[in-house]
């Protein structure tokens, strides 16, 4: 083959070949966003979040996940977290509630999301993450695997970091309604089909064990539901009676089928529109 022909198929494997990915300017905002195809890290001018103090009910696992993300933007040791149990009870509002609580006093602090569907490219955001002159708590929210679901084996890269180890300035924390990420029967079923049950579980389930914090959320009482409410309503001036809220919340609830904080945070919004209020997160 001629010089000619192998320069122009070396020139065009390099316009074939992604460009390598240019960090942005860490400085225009508190969170970005994962994007791949082509890989990008999007600023988010805003990150959509509530005052920590209006997250009611989850007092032990807030007080522990501030102070390992306090910990953690200081440059000390901190662990990865799995917040794990009940939907709607606050576990991706407490994370980004406790990201911004703590970023007012440190605002190198930033947070990323990453989807779960995106985890194989992690090793690439892990590497522009690495150099970058800032701390990162990675957000991965729901996350849980399925039967044949191979990303587990890349969500190890940001628990074990593999040869190069995690970075230093990158945390994970994770959000999902299942203690070890898979669903129950899957975890059976694993068991009592596998040539090895033991060895057949034992690589999916240990994933969450890689999590230095297990957060548990479990589901509200009445009082904690009501208390929610009221807390909205203080803190955006809705003015209602104790007796209204209260027999309208509870009707509300009734007709969901379920009393969580995402429902209190829903009647709240549906009463505030009545009531002429207009609210922003």
């Amino acid at each position: 083959m001629s010089d000619a022909a192998m320069e122009r198929i070396a020139a065009a494997l390099e316009r074939m070949a992604p460009a390598p990915m240019a960090a942005p300017d860490w400085d225009t905002a508190a969170g970005f966003v994962w994007h791949v195809e082509p890989d990008r890290l999007e600023p988010i001018a805003r990150v959509n979040h509530v005052p920590m103090d209006l997250l009611v009910g989850v007092d032990r696992a807030r007080d522990t996940l501030l102070a390992n993300t306090r910990q953690f933007a200081a440059g000390l040791p901190a662990n990865n977290a799995l917040l794990w149990g009940a939907r709607g009870m606050g576990k991706s509002s407490l994370v980004k509630a406790i990201h911004a609580h703590v970023h007012a006093d440190h605002p190198a602090l930033k947070i990323v999301e990453l989807q779960r569907e995106d985890l194989p490219t992690v090793g690439r955001l892990l590497n522009v993450l690495r150099t970058a002159p800032a701390r990162f708590v990675l957000f991965c929210d729901d996350l849980s695997f399925g039967g044949d679901d191979q990303h587990y084996k890349s969500l190890k890269a940001v628990l074990d970091g593999g040869i190069e180890g995690r970075p230093d300035n990158v945390v994970l924390y994770a959000t999902s309604n299942r203690r070890h990420l898979m669903p129950r029967d899957m975890i059976e079923n694993e068991r009592s089909s596998a040539i090895n049950p033991s060895e057949a579980v034992e690589e999916k389930v240990s994933l969450s064990d890689r999590f230095g914090l297990w957060l548990g959320f479990h589901p509200c009482d009445q009082d904690a539901y009501l208390a929610m409410i009221r807390g909205y309503c203080d803190a955006y001036g809705v003015v209602v009676s104790d007796e209204e809220l209260r027999a309208e919340a509870i009707e509300w609830q009734a007709t969901r089928g379920s009393r969580s904080g995402r429902v209190a945070w829903q009647f709240f919004t549906d009463l505030a529109g009545r009531k002429g209020v207009a609210i922003t997160r």
